[in-house]
């Protein structure tokens, strides 16, 4: 199990997190980049180092639609930053959420094309640094604002279009409602562009889109299942919990969050 420091984030610091999993056993660790700012890269690597901790992911990179060529070479910049905070602090890749459509735009095929052409600009400094690039496909319902690749396939599509250097992210709250997700799991697989996994629930009701993601076991998403394709694709990495949960997991104290993400890690993804 790795801990996305997002399912703690209004509780803990980065250096908080580092701490809670090493008293929880937990062996893993994703760091968000505000968090990393506020730690400071250098530090941060070395106390993860010190815990023993493997860094399954950096989030995020992405954000490549602009409205003008300033803004899309800034998000270019802002990207070959974070692939050299990934590489200070080991982690497996960076994480792209890739962005939504430019300020007063409508042209979502040419916000992905954007997508493409930022993601194309920003290999070149990857694969020089050694640090794979992992596409995370989101929801639909974030198509207009976060990313506009919305299923795994189009992630697929994209990492052949790119070539070596960049992979997928597999994050079951977005992907399990696709009817193509096993076949497209496989696809990944086979290429062995799959890497990372995230999980957390999906409620019933959802009252808030971005930051109402349940508990492993409290809503509908069949994660041992989603967890099995993703295995026989051939990927053996850390299972990264990450939960965004402003009215529940976030008001809890931090460490009963951990013990509650390592008894439903072991009970049931």
């Amino acid at each position: 199990m790795s801990l996305n420091t997002a399912t703690v984030s209004r509780q803990w610091s980065l250096e908080e997190c580092i701490a809670g999993c090493e008293r929880h056993g937990i062996g893993g660790i994703a760091p968000w980049r505000d968090k990393l700012a506020d730690c400071g890269t250098a530090k941060a690597a070395r106390l993860i180092k010190d815990a023993g901790l493997t860094v399954s992911g950096l989030c995020r990179g992405g954000m490549y639609p602009a409205a003008d060529a300033a803004g899309r070479a800034a998000a270019i910049d802002d990207n070959r930053q974070a692939v050299d905070d990934a590489a200070e602090i080991g982690a497996a890749c960076l994480i792209l959420v890739v962005g939504g459509l430019p300020q007063g735009s409508k042209d979502i095929a040419d916000a992905r094309a954007q997508v493409r052409d930022g993601i194309a600009a920003t290999l070149e400094h990857s694969r020089k640094a050694g640090m794979p690039l992992a596409i995370e496909p989101l929801h639909p319902m974030y198509a207009a604002d976060r990313a506009c690749v919305n299923t795994l396939k189009q992630a697929n599509d994209l990492c052949e279009a790119l070539g070596a250097g960049v992979g997928v992210a597999v994050d079951i709250y977005h992907l399990w409602w696709d009817p193509a997700l096993e076949g497209e799991i496989a696809r990944a697989g086979a290429a062995g562009r799959i890497l990372a996994f995230h999980v957390c629930d999906w409620l019933v009701p959802t009252t808030d889109l971005l930051l109402d993601r349940g508990m492993m076991g409290d809503g509908v998403i069949d994660i041992p299942r989603i967890r099995g394709w993703v295995e026989a694709a051939g990927f053996d990495g850390l299972c990264e919990v990450e939960i965004f949960s402003a009215n529940n997991w976030w008001t809890r104290d931090a460490d009963e969050v951990l013990r509650t993400c390592v008894e439903r890690h072991r009970t049931v993804v």
